[in-house]
Protein backbone atom coordinates (compact mmCIF):
# COMPACT_ATOMS: atom_id res chain seq x y z
CA UNK A 1 0.00 0.00 0.00
CA UNK A 2 2.67 2.52 0.77
CA UNK A 3 4.54 1.56 -2.07
CA UNK A 4 1.97 2.05 -4.24
CA UNK A 5 1.31 5.76 -2.56
CA UNK A 6 4.96 6.51 -3.11
CA UNK A 7 4.12 5.68 -7.20
CA UNK A 8 0.96 7.98 -7.25
CA UNK A 9 2.74 10.66 -5.40
CA UNK A 10 6.01 10.50 -7.62
CA UNK A 11 3.10 10.80 -10.85
CA UNK A 12 1.54 13.28 -9.44
CA UNK A 13 4.54 15.42 -9.08
CA UNK A 14 5.85 14.76 -12.24
CA UNK A 15 2.45 15.97 -13.96
CA UNK A 16 2.38 18.81 -11.85
CA UNK A 17 5.93 19.53 -12.60
CA UNK A 18 4.33 19.43 -16.80
CA UNK A 19 1.78 22.01 -15.82
CA UNK A 20 4.01 24.22 -14.19
CA UNK A 21 6.32 24.13 -17.20
CA UNK A 22 3.05 24.77 -19.57
CA UNK A 23 1.94 27.79 -17.34
CA UNK A 24 5.64 29.35 -18.05
CA UNK A 25 5.57 28.87 -21.35
CA UNK A 26 2.14 30.36 -21.31
CA UNK A 27 3.08 33.70 -19.39
CA UNK A 28 6.28 33.93 -21.95
CA UNK A 29 4.01 34.00 -24.86
CA UNK A 30 1.38 36.33 -23.28
CA UNK A 31 3.91 38.92 -22.29
CA UNK A 32 5.79 38.51 -25.59
CA UNK A 33 2.55 39.24 -27.20
CA UNK A 34 1.55 42.27 -25.62
CA UNK A 35 5.04 43.67 -26.41
CA UNK A 36 4.11 42.83 -29.92
CA UNK A 37 1.36 45.14 -29.72
CA UNK A 38 3.26 48.13 -28.01
CA UNK A 39 5.71 47.94 -30.85
CA UNK A 40 2.52 47.75 -33.00
CA UNK A 41 0.97 50.57 -31.11
CA UNK A 42 4.31 52.85 -31.66
CA UNK A 43 4.61 51.85 -35.18
CA UNK A 44 1.50 53.58 -36.14
CA UNK A 45 1.94 56.10 -34.17
CA UNK A 46 4.89 57.13 -35.99
CA UNK A 47 3.07 56.78 -39.31
CA UNK A 48 -0.30 58.16 -38.60
CA UNK A 49 -1.15 60.39 -35.34
CA UNK A 50 -4.98 59.51 -36.05
CA UNK A 51 -4.10 55.44 -36.26
CA UNK A 52 -6.50 53.48 -35.09
CA UNK A 53 -5.50 50.98 -32.77
CA UNK A 54 -8.85 48.89 -32.48
CA UNK A 55 -9.10 46.85 -35.99
CA UNK A 56 -12.56 45.15 -35.47
CA UNK A 57 -12.49 42.93 -38.72
CA UNK A 58 -8.61 42.71 -37.73
CA UNK A 59 -9.49 41.02 -34.70
CA UNK A 60 -12.73 38.57 -35.98
CA UNK A 61 -10.20 37.34 -38.46
CA UNK A 62 -7.68 36.21 -35.68
CA UNK A 63 -10.65 35.02 -33.34
CA UNK A 64 -12.21 33.18 -36.46
CA UNK A 65 -8.44 31.13 -36.93
CA UNK A 66 -8.45 30.73 -33.14
CA UNK A 67 -11.84 28.34 -33.26
CA UNK A 68 -10.30 26.83 -36.96
CA UNK A 69 -6.87 26.28 -35.13
CA UNK A 70 -8.63 25.20 -32.00
CA UNK A 71 -10.36 22.44 -33.94
CA UNK A 72 -7.78 20.95 -36.04
CA UNK A 73 -5.75 20.64 -32.34
CA UNK A 74 -8.63 19.18 -30.66
CA UNK A 75 -8.09 16.67 -33.49
CA UNK A 76 -4.51 16.01 -33.42
CA UNK A 77 -4.64 16.19 -29.15
CA UNK A 78 -7.80 14.90 -28.16
CA UNK A 79 -7.85 17.86 -26.96
CA UNK A 80 -10.41 19.07 -24.04
CA UNK A 81 -11.05 22.64 -24.22
CA UNK A 82 -13.87 24.08 -27.06
CA UNK A 83 -13.78 26.01 -29.41
CA UNK A 84 -15.87 28.43 -27.90
CA UNK A 85 -14.15 28.70 -24.63
CA UNK A 86 -10.86 28.86 -26.53
CA UNK A 87 -11.77 31.86 -28.33
CA UNK A 88 -12.96 33.71 -25.57
CA UNK A 89 -9.90 32.95 -23.72
CA UNK A 90 -8.40 34.89 -26.70
CA UNK A 91 -10.63 37.25 -26.40
CA UNK A 92 -9.31 38.20 -23.28
CA UNK A 93 -5.41 37.78 -24.20
CA UNK A 94 -6.29 40.19 -27.27
CA UNK A 95 -8.07 42.44 -24.71
CA UNK A 96 -5.14 43.16 -22.49
CA UNK A 97 -2.79 43.92 -25.75
CA UNK A 98 -4.84 46.23 -26.92
CA UNK A 99 -4.98 47.78 -23.31
CA UNK A 100 -1.19 48.13 -23.75
CA UNK A 101 -1.75 49.80 -27.05
CA UNK A 102 -4.40 52.30 -26.17
CA UNK A 103 -6.74 52.55 -22.69
CA UNK A 104 -9.99 52.24 -24.51
CA UNK A 105 -13.50 53.44 -23.37
CA UNK A 106 -16.58 51.91 -23.66
CA UNK A 107 -20.31 53.01 -22.99
CA UNK A 108 -23.20 51.01 -22.44
CA UNK A 109 -26.79 51.11 -20.90
CA UNK A 110 -26.17 51.30 -16.93
CA UNK A 111 -25.49 51.19 -14.21
CA UNK A 112 -22.80 48.51 -13.35
CA UNK A 113 -24.34 44.48 -13.81
CA UNK A 114 -26.93 45.49 -17.36
CA UNK A 115 -27.03 42.91 -19.59
CA UNK A 116 -25.25 45.29 -22.13
CA UNK A 117 -22.55 45.45 -19.69
CA UNK A 118 -21.89 41.76 -20.30
CA UNK A 119 -22.57 42.63 -23.86
CA UNK A 120 -19.55 44.66 -23.70
CA UNK A 121 -17.61 42.12 -21.99
CA UNK A 122 -17.99 40.01 -24.46
CA UNK A 123 -16.83 41.49 -27.15
CA UNK A 124 -13.78 43.88 -25.45
CA UNK A 125 -13.26 41.43 -23.06
CA UNK A 126 -11.97 42.97 -19.25
CA UNK A 127 -9.51 45.06 -19.95
CA UNK A 128 -11.21 48.09 -21.76
CA UNK A 129 -12.55 50.78 -19.34
CA UNK A 130 -16.38 50.80 -18.92
CA UNK A 131 -18.65 53.36 -18.90
CA UNK A 132 -22.22 53.83 -17.92
CA UNK A 133 -24.50 56.35 -18.78
CA UNK A 134 -28.62 55.93 -18.10
CA UNK A 135 -30.51 56.38 -21.39
CA UNK A 136 -29.43 54.84 -25.08
CA UNK A 137 -29.43 57.99 -26.53
CA UNK A 138 -26.59 59.23 -23.83
CA UNK A 139 -24.43 56.15 -25.48
CA UNK A 140 -24.90 57.75 -28.62
CA UNK A 141 -24.42 60.97 -27.22
CA UNK A 142 -20.85 60.65 -25.23
CA UNK A 143 -19.64 58.52 -28.44
CA UNK A 144 -20.28 61.36 -30.48
CA UNK A 145 -18.69 63.55 -28.22
CA UNK A 146 -15.48 61.46 -28.17
CA UNK A 147 -16.01 60.73 -23.92
CA UNK A 148 -15.89 57.28 -25.33
CA UNK A 149 -14.30 55.72 -28.34
CA UNK A 150 -17.19 52.92 -28.51
CA UNK A 151 -20.93 52.41 -27.58
CA UNK A 152 -22.58 49.15 -27.20
CA UNK A 153 -26.47 48.77 -27.44
CA UNK A 154 -29.24 46.42 -27.83
CA UNK A 155 -31.12 46.17 -31.26
CA UNK A 156 -33.05 43.41 -31.18
CA UNK A 157 -34.53 40.34 -28.98
CA UNK A 158 -35.14 36.96 -30.65
CA UNK A 159 -38.67 36.74 -28.39
CA UNK A 160 -39.67 40.71 -28.02
CA UNK A 161 -38.24 42.16 -31.32
CA UNK A 162 -36.48 45.11 -32.02
CA UNK A 163 -35.57 47.81 -29.80
CA UNK A 164 -36.80 50.47 -31.28
CA UNK A 165 -35.36 53.17 -29.60
CA UNK A 166 -32.26 52.12 -30.72
CA UNK A 167 -33.30 52.46 -34.21
CA UNK A 168 -34.40 55.85 -34.02
CA UNK A 169 -30.90 56.94 -32.56
CA UNK A 170 -29.35 55.74 -35.76
CA UNK A 171 -31.61 58.55 -37.92
CA UNK A 172 -30.13 61.43 -35.86
CA UNK A 173 -26.78 60.02 -35.76
CA UNK A 174 -23.72 60.29 -37.78
CA UNK A 175 -22.61 57.12 -35.67
CA UNK A 176 -21.15 53.79 -37.82
CA UNK A 177 -21.66 50.26 -36.81
CA UNK A 178 -19.03 48.31 -36.61
CA UNK A 179 -19.74 45.42 -34.79
CA UNK A 180 -21.97 43.14 -33.10
CA UNK A 181 -22.45 40.87 -30.52
CA UNK A 182 -25.21 38.25 -29.29
CA UNK A 183 -25.89 37.24 -26.13
CA UNK A 184 -28.04 34.73 -24.06
CA UNK A 185 -30.21 36.06 -22.11
CA UNK A 186 -31.01 34.13 -18.42
CA UNK A 187 -33.33 35.82 -15.80
CA UNK A 188 -33.07 35.54 -12.49
CA UNK A 189 -35.14 36.38 -9.79
CA UNK A 190 -33.03 38.13 -6.85
CA UNK A 191 -34.13 38.66 -3.58
CA UNK A 192 -33.14 38.60 -0.25
CA UNK A 193 -36.94 37.89 0.49
CA UNK A 194 -37.24 34.57 2.69
CA UNK A 195 -39.23 32.91 -0.28
CA UNK A 196 -41.63 33.50 -2.79
CA UNK A 197 -44.20 34.66 -0.48
CA UNK A 198 -42.46 37.63 0.91
CA UNK A 199 -42.24 38.95 -2.24
CA UNK A 200 -44.63 41.97 -2.60
CA UNK A 201 -42.78 43.53 -5.36
CA UNK A 202 -41.04 43.02 -8.47
CA UNK A 203 -39.11 45.24 -10.64
CA UNK A 204 -37.52 44.92 -13.86
CA UNK A 205 -37.03 46.75 -17.12
CA UNK A 206 -40.39 46.53 -19.48
CA UNK A 207 -38.74 44.11 -21.87
CA UNK A 208 -37.90 41.49 -18.96
CA UNK A 209 -41.42 41.62 -17.43
CA UNK A 210 -42.35 40.79 -20.65
CA UNK A 211 -40.21 37.72 -21.17
CA UNK A 212 -41.03 36.75 -17.42
CA UNK A 213 -44.90 37.18 -18.19
CA UNK A 214 -46.20 33.89 -17.67
CA UNK A 215 -43.70 32.84 -14.60
CA UNK A 216 -44.69 36.07 -12.94
CA UNK A 217 -48.56 35.00 -13.05
CA UNK A 218 -48.19 31.76 -12.14
CA UNK A 219 -45.65 31.88 -9.18
CA UNK A 220 -45.75 35.36 -8.23
CA UNK A 221 -49.29 36.18 -8.92
CA UNK A 222 -50.46 38.73 -5.88
CA UNK A 223 -46.74 40.76 -6.35
CA UNK A 224 -47.34 44.43 -7.59
CA UNK A 225 -44.72 44.21 -11.12
CA UNK A 226 -43.23 48.27 -11.51
CA UNK A 227 -41.20 48.87 -14.08
CA UNK A 228 -37.34 50.44 -13.93
CA UNK A 229 -35.10 51.75 -16.12
CA UNK A 230 -32.74 48.72 -16.35
CA UNK A 231 -32.75 45.18 -14.83
CA UNK A 232 -29.33 46.20 -13.07
CA UNK A 233 -30.93 49.23 -11.54
CA UNK A 234 -33.96 47.24 -10.45
CA UNK A 235 -31.29 45.06 -8.79
CA UNK A 236 -30.18 48.25 -6.64
CA UNK A 237 -33.93 48.70 -5.59
CA UNK A 238 -34.28 45.23 -4.45
CA UNK A 239 -31.12 45.37 -2.20
CA UNK A 240 -32.65 47.82 -0.11
CA UNK A 241 -35.65 45.91 0.39
CA UNK A 242 -36.17 42.55 1.04
CA UNK A 243 -39.89 42.66 0.02
CA UNK A 244 -38.55 43.70 -2.89
CA UNK A 245 -37.31 41.24 -6.05
CA UNK A 246 -35.56 42.28 -8.95
CA UNK A 247 -35.39 40.66 -12.76
CA UNK A 248 -32.09 40.43 -13.34
CA UNK A 249 -28.88 38.89 -14.51
CA UNK A 250 -26.73 36.67 -12.02
CA UNK A 251 -24.14 38.83 -12.36
CA UNK A 252 -25.69 41.69 -11.23
CA UNK A 253 -26.87 39.74 -8.01
CA UNK A 254 -23.07 39.54 -6.71
CA UNK A 255 -22.60 43.09 -7.36
CA UNK A 256 -25.13 44.18 -5.10
CA UNK A 257 -25.58 40.87 -2.75
CA UNK A 258 -28.84 39.66 -3.66
CA UNK A 259 -29.75 35.89 -3.33
CA UNK A 260 -31.14 34.18 -6.59
CA UNK A 261 -34.30 33.02 -5.37
CA UNK A 262 -35.58 31.12 -8.88
CA UNK A 263 -33.37 31.08 -11.91
CA UNK A 264 -34.36 30.87 -15.38
CA UNK A 265 -37.26 32.38 -14.92
CA UNK A 266 -37.83 33.58 -19.30
CA UNK A 267 -41.04 31.82 -21.06
CA UNK A 268 -38.68 31.32 -23.79
CA UNK A 269 -35.53 29.07 -23.11
CA UNK A 270 -33.93 30.12 -26.69
CA UNK A 271 -33.92 33.84 -25.40
CA UNK A 272 -30.89 36.57 -27.41
CA UNK A 273 -30.28 40.15 -27.40
CA UNK A 274 -28.17 41.30 -30.28
CA UNK A 275 -26.17 43.97 -29.28
CA UNK A 276 -24.39 46.97 -32.05
CA UNK A 277 -21.03 48.48 -31.82
CA UNK A 278 -20.91 51.57 -32.67
CA UNK A 279 -18.15 54.32 -33.44
CA UNK A 280 -17.29 56.87 -35.58
CA UNK A 281 -14.71 55.25 -37.92
CA UNK A 282 -15.55 52.78 -40.69
CA UNK A 283 -13.58 49.74 -41.15
CA UNK A 284 -12.29 47.68 -44.11
CA UNK A 285 -14.34 43.98 -44.87
CA UNK A 286 -12.74 41.27 -42.38
CA UNK A 287 -14.31 38.22 -45.19
CA UNK A 288 -17.43 37.37 -43.09
CA UNK A 289 -19.53 40.95 -42.65
CA UNK A 290 -22.76 42.47 -42.44
CA UNK A 291 -24.20 45.81 -43.75
CA UNK A 292 -26.51 47.74 -42.20
CA UNK A 293 -28.75 50.29 -44.48
CA UNK A 294 -31.61 53.24 -43.54
CA UNK A 295 -33.84 53.88 -46.77
CA UNK A 296 -36.93 55.43 -47.80
CA UNK A 297 -39.13 54.35 -50.40
CA UNK A 298 -40.82 56.77 -52.59
CA UNK A 299 -44.98 56.56 -51.66
CA UNK A 300 -46.28 54.71 -54.41
CA UNK A 301 -47.64 51.70 -54.82
CA UNK A 302 -45.37 48.66 -55.68
CA UNK A 303 -42.18 50.87 -54.49
CA UNK A 304 -40.36 49.06 -52.05
CA UNK A 305 -40.33 46.02 -54.17
CA UNK A 306 -38.59 48.41 -56.77
CA UNK A 307 -36.63 49.67 -54.43
CA UNK A 308 -35.33 46.18 -53.14
CA UNK A 309 -34.95 44.39 -56.11
CA UNK A 310 -31.47 45.59 -57.20
CA UNK A 311 -30.28 43.08 -53.85
CA UNK A 312 -32.09 40.80 -55.68
CA UNK A 313 -30.30 41.12 -58.97
CA UNK A 314 -26.93 41.38 -57.88
CA UNK A 315 -27.26 38.43 -55.18
CA UNK A 316 -27.42 40.14 -51.58
CA UNK A 317 -29.16 38.81 -49.38
CA UNK A 318 -31.11 40.16 -46.68
CA UNK A 319 -31.04 39.37 -42.58
CA UNK A 320 -33.53 41.65 -41.61
CA UNK A 321 -35.55 44.40 -42.37
CA UNK A 322 -37.58 46.76 -39.76
CA UNK A 323 -39.95 49.70 -40.55
CA UNK A 324 -40.11 52.42 -38.24
CA UNK A 325 -42.32 55.84 -38.80
CA UNK A 326 -40.45 58.86 -40.87
CA UNK A 327 -39.78 61.87 -38.32
CA UNK A 328 -40.56 63.80 -41.33
CA UNK A 329 -44.08 62.86 -43.10
CA UNK A 330 -46.82 61.19 -41.32
CA UNK A 331 -47.67 57.57 -42.51
CA UNK A 332 -44.53 57.70 -44.23
CA UNK A 333 -41.57 54.81 -42.73
CA UNK A 334 -38.21 54.15 -43.08
CA UNK A 335 -36.79 50.90 -43.23
CA UNK A 336 -33.55 49.04 -41.48
CA UNK A 337 -31.76 46.48 -43.80
CA UNK A 338 -29.61 44.28 -42.75
CA UNK A 339 -27.50 42.72 -45.91
CA UNK A 340 -24.71 40.08 -46.23
CA UNK A 341 -21.57 41.39 -47.44
CA UNK A 342 -19.69 44.25 -46.86
CA UNK A 343 -19.63 47.90 -48.80
CA UNK A 344 -16.59 47.30 -50.10
CA UNK A 345 -18.01 44.18 -52.11
CA UNK A 346 -18.38 44.85 -55.57
CA UNK A 347 -21.94 43.10 -55.74
CA UNK A 348 -23.04 45.02 -52.64
CA UNK A 349 -21.33 48.17 -53.58
CA UNK A 350 -23.17 47.93 -56.85
CA UNK A 351 -26.72 47.13 -55.73
CA UNK A 352 -26.54 50.03 -53.19
CA UNK A 353 -25.67 52.53 -55.76
CA UNK A 354 -29.24 51.73 -57.10
CA UNK A 355 -30.88 51.33 -54.49
CA UNK A 356 -29.43 54.31 -53.24
CA UNK A 357 -31.01 56.19 -56.90
CA UNK A 358 -34.23 54.76 -56.59
CA UNK A 359 -34.64 55.82 -52.82
CA UNK A 360 -36.69 58.94 -51.22
CA UNK A 361 -34.24 58.70 -48.17
CA UNK A 362 -30.60 56.26 -47.92
CA UNK A 363 -28.10 56.03 -45.29
CA UNK A 364 -25.18 53.62 -44.82
CA UNK A 365 -25.33 52.72 -40.98
CA UNK A 366 -22.28 50.42 -41.42
CA UNK A 367 -20.43 47.40 -42.56
CA UNK A 368 -18.92 45.51 -39.92
CA UNK A 369 -18.10 41.81 -38.75
CA UNK A 370 -20.28 38.99 -38.12
CA UNK A 371 -20.44 38.23 -34.20
CA UNK A 372 -18.04 35.92 -33.56
CA UNK A 373 -18.96 35.08 -30.36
Amino acid sequence: MGDKTQIDSEELLELRSKIDACDQKILRLIQQRVLVAADIAKAKTASDADASFYRPEREAQVLRRVRERNAALREELKGLVSDDEMVRLMREIMSTSLAAEMPMTVAYLGPAGTYTQAAVVKHFGQAVRNLDVKTISDVFRVVEQRKAHFGVVPVENSTEGVITHTLDCFSSSNLKVCGEVQLPISHQLLSNADGLTNVKKVYAHPQALAQCRQWLERYLPNAEVLTASSNAEAAIIASKDDSVAAIASDIAGRLYRINILASGIEDERNNTTRFLIIGTNSYAASGEDKTTIMVSAPNKVGSLFELLKPLYDAGVDMSRIESRPSRQTNWEYVFFIDLIGHIDDSNVQNALDELQAKSAYFKLIGSYPVGVL
